[in-house]
C-alpha cells in the first residue's frame, strides 16, 4: 500500500513541516486533519472500516484538497 503521510509525500519539506507544525496554528490544524482523513482512508482500504465507494472517493478528494493546501503553505514558507 502506498504511503500518503506528508513526510513521504514531500520529503524535501521534512524540516519545514516540523517547523510549521510547531509555529503555525493553521498549518498544524490542516496537518492534523490531513492525517485523520488519511488514516480513515487507509482503514477503509484495508477493510477495517466500512464505507461505500462514494464515501471513499469523497475521503480521497478531501485528502487531496488538504494535501494541496499544505503544499502551498510549505512552498510559500520555504526560502527560495
Amino acid at each position: 500500500m502506498e504511503q500518503h503521510d506528508l513526510n513521504h509525500e514531500f520529503p524535501e519539506y521534512r524540516e519545514q513541516i516540523h517547523v510549521l507544525k510547531m509555529s503555525d496554528g493553521h498549518f498544524s490544524r490542516l496537518f492534523d486533519e490531513y492525517h485523520d482523513v488519511n488514516r480513515h482512508v487507509v482503514r477503509v482500504e484495508v477493510n477495517a472500516e466500512l464505507a461505500t465507494a462514494v464515501q471513499l472517493e469523497d475521503l480521497k478528494k478531501r485528502r487531496l484538497s488538504l494535501k494541496d493546501q499544505l503544499h502551498e503553505l510549505l512552498r510559500s514558507a520555504s526560502p527560495v
